[in-house]
């Protein structure tokens, strides 16, 4: 038995170490400051604006992902209206909550003041944990149901209280509700469970019940996918396929220490995940990240997919590291506090220049879009609306009253929904995840504005196109609308009869 399991088992059932959670709590508002006072400073990423249109026909399911993020766009739809800061408060506060979970895993553990600070720390200054507070996104609050996934079995494997097993599972329900990627890190807790000392929980009904609870709050979405023929699933295909063949899944390694962790914390978090398999107790959390890791991996998954796995190894790092400094003279603990601090604040620095909008002109904005293509997507969406809006009011009076506008992409239809009221625009006509199962107008229009296609599918698909005009952005931002979609035509109807036309035309993403 080591050192570690014997001090666990001594402790096996009493409360963890009474520390302050100062630290962590006053590292998540520091955090939470910087992103309330920079997430205004540009513009609605396109992603977003596919959010903000699922808000508004909310659903049990839709193409893209499950219910759960459109559920909370549209609380913040109603709260603050289209407000950026407003909308971005709620992944603000989801990665709030991580960093001092993190602080709370790290004290479950054993961790004193400095191994909180330093988990908690270390997550908030990694790259995807940073930008998933910039905007909002669904991977934000997935990001949370795993952190707290790992630390309800943390205090499940501390206290050997069962009844924790209906705390997870209502985290990984609420996961399943979030983001479906999350299956492999259920395929990593089920593995962890038979792999480690916790299969003597396969006989306990607690278990059974925290599975049971998952699948309740999974259910209405279940249904959904059943109702349309699991359209989620090929959407996921498409996808899959489009990132495989990009490039997008390349250096999945390699990102597992550039992404999903501070570069400069990886020596905490390898010995996280050393420590965990070395601890008879809590090896079920190594199998979790490990089997999970491998599954996406072989499935040729993104880097960023397995962020949330490493808070849980950066607080098991953090109490190894604390309980070995112990050992060390004074000067040795301060030097070596001294230079990872140092270094971690260096890479943080770094990570915060390149994926915060800190300004909104000057070198730091300019360094931030020549390195963070998401930023990039920020741009250039109200002028869009206006310039569809100045092409709409050029037409004659009797193509005006019966104009409708198709847009390619769920960026361009989002924008028009959400910011095309102020200029009495029509409701977009898009073929692009849910929004195709909502159909197209009746009657439908004969003049249709079309924009994000190009004219060689334009003059293909719809009858007597013109160009109309171009659409980019005045700060001259290149991005996927101002680089691919720079040309807006004006159409008549397609050559296909509408139902035809609908069919054929599906498009994902």
């Amino acid at each position: 038995m080591t050192a570690i399991e014997a001090e666990d088992s001594q402790s096996r059932r009493e409360a963890p170490p009474s520390t302050s959670l100062s630290f962590p709590l006053v590292i998540a508002a520091a955090v939470a400051l910087l992103h309330l006072l920079t997430n205004g400073r540009y513009g609605f990423h396109r992603d977003e604006f596919q959010f903000l249109s699922d808000a508004r026909h909310l659903d049990w399911g839709f193409v893209a992902y499950p219910p759960f993020t459109p559920f909370v766009e549209r609380i913040g739809l109603t709260l603050f209206g289209l407000s950026l800061e407003g909308l971005r408060l709620f992944s603000v506060l989801a990665q709030a909550i991580a960093i001092v979970v993190t602080g709370l895993m790290a004290r479950e553990l054993g961790g004193k003041r400095l191994a909180q600070a330093t988990a908690a720390l270390a997550v908030a200054l990694s790259p995807l944990p940073m930008f998933e507070g910039t905007e909002f996104q669904y991977s934000t609050f997935d990001y949370l149901w795993w952190v707290l996934i790992a630390y309800f079995t943390i205090r499940l494997l501390r206290t050997e209280n069962p009844r924790w097993w209906l705390a997870i599972g209502a985290a990984v329900g609420m996961g399943l509700l979030t983001k479906y990627s999350i299956v492999f890190f259920i395929a990593g807790i089920l593995s962890g469970v038979l792999l480690s000392s916790a299969r003597r929980f396969l006989k306990n009904r607690w278990f059974w019940a925290g599975i049971g609870v998952a699948l309740l709050i999974f259910l209405p979405n279940f249904l959904w996918q059943v109702n349309h023929q699991f359209i989620s699933y090929h959407f996921l295909q498409h996808i899959h396929k489009r990132d495989v063949g990009e490039g997008r899944a390349d250096g999945f390694l390699a990102g597992q220490f550039l992404i999903c962790a501070n570069l400069f914390a990886a020596p905490l978090w390898l010995a996280g995940l050393a420590g965990f398999f070395r601890n008879r107790r809590f090896r079920m959390l190594g199998w979790m990240y490990l089997i999970t890791v491998a599954l996406f991996f072989f499935a040729k998954g993104r880097d960023y997919y397995t962020a949330a796995a490493y808070p849980m190894l950066l607080a098991m790092g953090a109490v190894i590291c604390e309980r070995g400094l112990a050992s060390l003279p004074r000067w040795g603990r301060r030097t070596i506090v001294t230079v990872f601090f140092t270094g971690l604040a260096v890479c943080g620095a770094y990570v915060v220049v390149r994926i915060v909008p800190l300004q909104s002109s000057g070198p730091l904005r300019d360094f931030a879009l020549s390195k963070n293509s998401d930023l990039r997507e920020e741009f250039g969406w109200q002028e869009l609306v206006k310039t569809v809006a100045g092409i709409r009011d050029s037409l004659p009076p009797e193509q005006q009253s019966g104009a409708g506008i198709v847009v390619a992409n769920y960026g361009e239809q989002g924008a028009i929904e959400m910011l095309g009221p102020a200029y009495r625009l029509p409701l977009p006509i898009s073929l692009t995840n849910s929004a195709w199962l909502r159909g197209y107008p009746t009657p439908q229009p004969t003049t249709l504005i079309v924009v994000g296609v190009s004219r060689e599918d334009v003059d293909d698909i719809f009858q007597g196109c013109r160009l109309a005009g171009h659409n980019g952005n005045s700060e001259g931002v290149k991005n996927e609308e101002s680089r691919d979609h720079p040309d807006i035509f004006v159409c008549g109807p397609p050559k296909l009869r509408w139902p035809e036309f609908w069919k054929k035309y599906q498009n994902f993403g």
